[in-house]
């Protein structure tokens, strides 16, 4: 038998605050009462955790796992302790969630074990740690646990929606906009309108679920949406970089800076991704979000 091996599969790296709710115990964290957080996880060892921001994700990206393949790899991934890290397996196996691995730090940032896990995606409720596997090449989002959950109208279909400059592409249009305005980004998109975007940090995110998503599974989906605000004739442009990616969106929505947060709540994503942090939250109030610190709008002064 060949060992273990995580290689061509869709591994996701989440921290247990994304996982599941355990705010209230985070405040006893936060208190700076590190002890009084262990001994309250270890008492609460028999009481599952209640579903978190990005559990609806998770269930249905290991719902493409079958007896004959195994396509999706969770690992927790956190700042806990080992012994919060039983609450964690424990909660995750009354949920019918599949984890096999862990890994635990103690209160040390977890994200240079993004590289031996092979992680396609990180997500945590830790800005820091967002951040460093951001620099470090990794798509990662921080993801925010005021969040509403996902809706349960699409069991059987994992909704993405993804933001597009600095997020599924880079920021090298939001630079111009941001350098010289709202009209000189039109022009600027429309002179280069037949040569690709850079790739962004969700990149390979999307590339893995086209690949997911091509390998087929009868009971289950991926829908994914472009959700950003560009408007013709900038459009064109992230149409025509997808096409040369050779990956498909279900849906693309250009609206031209409209609030995002109307569309998504109708689009009844699974999780949101977006650079910016008024739309991060904006969209918080009717979706599960996460903040992608990428690009030029979120770049350190």
């Amino acid at each position: 038998m060949p060992p273990p091996s995580l290689e061509n599969k869709l591994v996701v790296a989440i921290a247990s605050r994304a996982l599941f709710d355990f705010e209230e115990e985070n405040r006893v964290f936060e208190s700076g009462d590190a002890a009084g957080y262990m001994r309250l996880q270890l008492e609460r060892l028999e009481q599952p955790a209640r579903p978190g921001i990005a559990f609806s994700l998770i269930r249905k990206l290991l719902a493409f796992n079958d007896a004959t393949a195994q396509r999706v790899e969770v690992v927790v991934l956190s700042r806990n302790d080992p012994v919060s890290g039983m609450r964690v397996f424990r909660s995750a196996d009354h949920a019918g969630i599949h984890l096999q691995r862990g890994v635990f730090t103690q209160g040390r940032s977890p994200f240079g074990y993004l590289r031996p896990l092979k992680a396609t995606l990180f997500l945590s409720a830790n800005g820091d740690d967002v951040r460093g596997a951001l620099a470090a090449g990794f798509p990662a989002a921080h993801v925010l646990t005021e969040s509403v959950l996902a809706s349960a109208n699409y069991p059987n279909e994992v909704r993405i929606a993804f933001d597009g400059d600095a997020v599924l592409f880079s920021d090298q249009a939001e630079r111009v906009f941001q350098a010289e305005g709202l009209e000189a980004f039109q022009q600027h998109e429309l002179t280069h309108a037949a040569e690709p975007l850079p790739g962004g940090p969700f990149k390979p995110l999307l590339a893995a679920l086209h690949r997911l998503q091509q390998a087929g599974d009868a009971q289950m989906r991926i829908r994914t949406a472009l959700v950003t605000a560009r408007s013709a004739p900038a459009h064109e442009r992230a149409i025509r970089t997808l096409m040369d990616w050779k990956i498909h969106v279900d849906e693309a929505m250009f609206l031209g800076g409209l609030d995002k947060s109307e569309f998504l709540r109708e689009f009844e994503p699974d999780f949101f991704f977006d650079d910016q942090t008024g739309h991060v939250k904006r969209a918080a109030l009717h979706v599960p979000a996460g903040h992608v610190a990428a690009g030029i709008a979120n770049a350190v002064p």
